[in-house]
């Protein structure tokens, strides 16, 4: 027998789940958030000590409440972050268990809803909301063998250059972590290697305004599909001390040695696709494209901001573009780390339902999946450029409620002749 009967359960507590808590609270759906560790966990324990968020406090939240101990154009640290999130969750009286783990879901068959596994025991409910988000498995990809006499780490399993043994680090992957990671190991003193991959690279600051307030009067928010080719592009770009705008060209001068991507690892040798010019060349074009689309704009609505010529100037390339390495022997380069920024990778094993394609990836639009009465929460391009986001996942969350809403309205439809009606769920 099961333990309880819900209608709606959400797994996961953190940004996607809380957001996805208040929709469901505001229609009066009966539910429960499960989180098998603390709200908002992976801002606490997968992160980097100095982490902050990418974009603004003005922006980066929820609508309904702002950061207390920060201004609105400041970043806050990875702690602020998840406080943000339990003060939310205290705000809005999300029903969140802490440290259930769900092992198991499973369609109900001859009657609605579905059974969840629990490490609390089984609840029925009639929608299940998968809102664990992306960052579920981090991806390291195999080119050097574990049994190598290097200490490899993903970026979530990175804290502090303490952590690392004496000695020069490649840094894989030129996304916000990345870079983030391999300024902050070369401000420690560390002899750094950067192996730069495909990545856009906005401004930070473009006349007076953050990227983020440009890519929303731009209307690039909304894109709803990557560009083709530039499904797997990171976004290069910081809030790290005080905000700036990511240059490669920077960091160079600041002794990091630029590669580029990691294409493969002999006999102790990592070699280098020919790559790097290219890649920093095509983020360099990202760059000034923002910056053209922001003049335009500006002289199209006639917008008094203060010009900003400087913000073209680019430099001249580095010598590690140059003159590219495309082999280095790490032990001869005393590499003794690897970083590698490289992602993550969905995990829904214990999600047992029709809702997944032949590579495991889920099949929904906008987050309504292709098993009915499943839905999920926190992918990337979930709706909308945004939906990454804070404030993305709270939208997506508005429309996934919608369409419960909606279901339940159908569900309770008693038809011209009472005899039809669906039974009432847990009868």
């Amino acid at each position: 027998m099961p333990s309880q009967e819900i209608e709606a359960v959400v797994v996961g507590g953190g940004q996607a789940g809380i957001a996805m808590s208040e929709h469901l609270t505001e229609r009066n759906v009966p539910h429960v958030v499960l989180e098998r560790h603390r709200i908002a966990e992976r801002w606490r324990s997968e992160r980097w000590d100095s982490l902050v968020a990418n974009g603004p406090a003005w922006h980066d939240r929820f609508p309904g409440l702002e950061f207390t101990d920060i201004g609105p154009d400041a970043f806050a640290s990875k702690e602020q972050v998840a406080d943000y999130f339990v003060a939310y969750a205290e705000k809005i009286g999300a029903p969140v268990r802490c440290g259930v783990e769900v092992t198991s879901v499973h369609k109900n068959m001859g009657r609605t809803g579905f059974r969840v596994e629990t490490s609390d025991g089984t609840i029925e409910a009639r929608y299940v909301v998968a809102a664990t988000g992306p960052f579920q498995r981090p991806v390291i990809p195999p080119i050097v063998p574990e049994e190598e006499e290097l200490t490899q780490i993903h970026s979530s399993g990175y804290r502090n250059p303490a952590q690392l043994p004496d000695g020069a680090v490649l840094v894989v992957g030129s996304g916000s972590s990345g870079v983030q990671i391999a300024d902050e190991l070369r401000s420690s003193g560390r002899q750094v290697y950067l192996a730069v991959g495909p990545h856009d690279r906005p401004p930070r600051r473009y006349r007076s305004r953050d990227f983020v307030w440009w890519l929303g009067v731009l209307g690039k928010w909304e894109a709803s599909a990557p560009p083709k080719g530039a499904e797997h592009v990171t976004i290069a770009v910081s809030g790290a001390h005080g905000g700036h705008t990511v240059d490669f060209r920077t960091l160079a001068d600041r002794g990091i040695r630029l590669v580029g991507r990691a294409d493969s690892f002999d006999e102790g040798v990592m070699r280098f696709a020919p790559d790097l010019r290219e890649n920093i060349a095509n983020g360099d074009a990202n760059y000034l494209s923002l910056l053209d689309e922001a003049d335009a704009y500006i002289a199209r609505n006639g917008l008094d901001l203060p010009e900003e010529p400087e913000a073209r100037a680019l430099g001249t390339d580095p010598e590690s573009v140059t003159d590219p390495v495309l082999e280095l022997d790490l032990a001869d380069a005393g590499v003794t780390s690897i970083v590698w920024a490289t992602g993550f990778a969905a995990d829904y094993s214990w999600l047992r339902v029709d809702a997944f394609d032949e590579n495991g990836r889920p099949k929904h639009q906008r987050g309504v999946s292709s098993e009915p009465g499943v839905y999920f929460m926190g992918l990337p391009w979930q709706s909308r450029r945004g939906s990454s986001f804070i404030w993305g996942a709270w939208h997506d969350a508005k429309y996934v409620a919608d369409h419960i809403s909606i279901q339940r309205s159908y569900m309770e439809y008693e038809g011209p002749d009472s005899s039809t009606q669906f039974p009432q769920f847990g009868k």
